[in-house]
């Protein structure tokens, strides 16, 4: 099974974390996309999908993501089987922490895509660094979906 990492960012943050992923989880057939350039009908249901976004502004999806999500709203394909891990980027000091990641796996699940494992937030404010909560994380996942 192929594994393909989706990843919508605003300052790069999540890009980072998206190849330290790829490199965590390179035992697998692993891709990596930026989602304003990834067709939301390729996704695949053979395929799992990792997604890695961040939250922008007052709770909102980067603009890396927009793309792809108004195209999931505008085109509503059938999602059906689809796979998928989230981990959310925010930070805690505001109302609206990991809204980004939560908008993104809600519109995914309303097109009959299913949410695998934790759905992960990462805290800006924390005292964990971020690629250390993700490669935790997908190893976790990895375990658990992809052996």
């Amino acid at each position: 099974m192929a594994v393909v990492i989706l990843y919508g960012s605003e300052a790069g943050n999540a890009e980072s974390v998206a190849e330290h992923l790829a490199d965590v989880l390179s035992g697998q057939d692993v891709s990596l996309y930026d989602m304003m350039e990834f067709d939301p009908g390729d996704l695949d249901a053979d395929d799992f999908h990792i997604v890695v976004c961040s939250t922008y502004g007052d709770g909102e999806l980067p603009t890396g993501a927009a793309p792809f999500f108004d195209a999931l709203d505008e085109d509503e394909p059938d999602l059906d089987g689809v796979r998928f891990a989230l981990f959310g980027m925010g930070d805690s000091v505001y109302e609206t922490f990991n809204r980004g990641g939560e908008i993104m796996a809600e519109k995914l699940i309303s097109l009959g895509a299913v949410q695998v494992g934790e759905h992960a937030r990462h805290d800006d404010s924390g005292p964990i660094k971020v690629k250390d909560q993700a490669e935790e994380w997908a190893k976790k996942i990895a375990a658990e979906f992809l052996s």
